[in-house]
């Protein structure tokens, strides 16, 4: 479903990614670690087109995003490819349904259709009763919970996630770990994730290690 291949970033003359290549099957969770600076973070970019690399390639449902015109870029981008960070970059003046919807409206939906969709992928991550909550009015998990729905939405080819649970205590981060399965059993949805957490890392189907801009390993975790 996911192809990188070969992919090179420096900025100056240090490189960050050095040669990176890898796949990801459908409904497949992978996850990154590796040290602070290892280049975990850019190569989610390049994956994910938020940034542009010197030189490999990246095939998601066999097509070569980076090789896309930069408004078609945004629109594959926008339909096929989910995104939760650590820090959830919710709208505070929007409530939780209308953070969940706004990757509808870019794509063109009608607002009552946006809206009705929002709803039922909030019910899916649990906050079916924190609709019209503000941010403000939600705790950190249930922010990254509407964060997750926002990312989910539009039925993406992949979802990536870099340090989703950075921020949540234990507790809250074991609750989002389960729900990335639980996500995955429902709608075979694959993740991408960078993290830190060892705990999360082993939940995952495959464990990636990164070291001075290299995938020095890969781990296929028993289930």
């Amino acid at each position: 479903m996911l192809e990188v291949k070969n992919l090179f970033k420096k900025y100056a003359n240090f490189t960050v990614v050095n040669d990176v290549s890898l796949h990801v099957g459908k409904g497949e969770i992978v996850s990154i670690v590796g040290p602070s600076g290892a280049g975990k973070s850019t190569l989610l970019h390049l994956v994910g087109a938020l940034d542009k690399p010197d030189s490999g390639s990246v095939l998601i449902d066999g097509t070569d995003i980076l090789q896309l015109p930069s408004k078609k870029q945004a629109k594959f981008r926008n339909t096929h490819i989910g995104f939760v960070f650590q820090f959830h970059h919710l709208l505070p003046e929007f409530s939780a349904i209308e953070n969940v919807s706004v990757p509808l409206w870019i794509k063109g939906a009608s607002k009552k259709e946006a809206l009705q969709q929002a709803a039922e992928m909030l019910g899916v991550v649990g906050l079916a009763g924190r609709l019209e909550h503000k941010p403000s009015e939600l705790s950190g998990g249930e922010q990254q919970r509407v964060a997750i729905a926002r990312a989910l939405v539009t039925r993406p080819s992949v979802v990536m996630a870099d340090e989703p649970t950075g921020n949540l205590d234990s507790a809250n981060a074991h609750s989002l770990h389960q729900l990335f399965l639980d996500l995955r059993d429902k709608f075979g949805q694959t993740f991408i994730m960078i993290t830190h957490n060892e705990a999360l890392a082993q939940m995952t189907d495959r464990v990636f290690t990164m070291q001075d801009g290299k995938i020095v390993s890969e781990t296929v975790n028993k289930r």
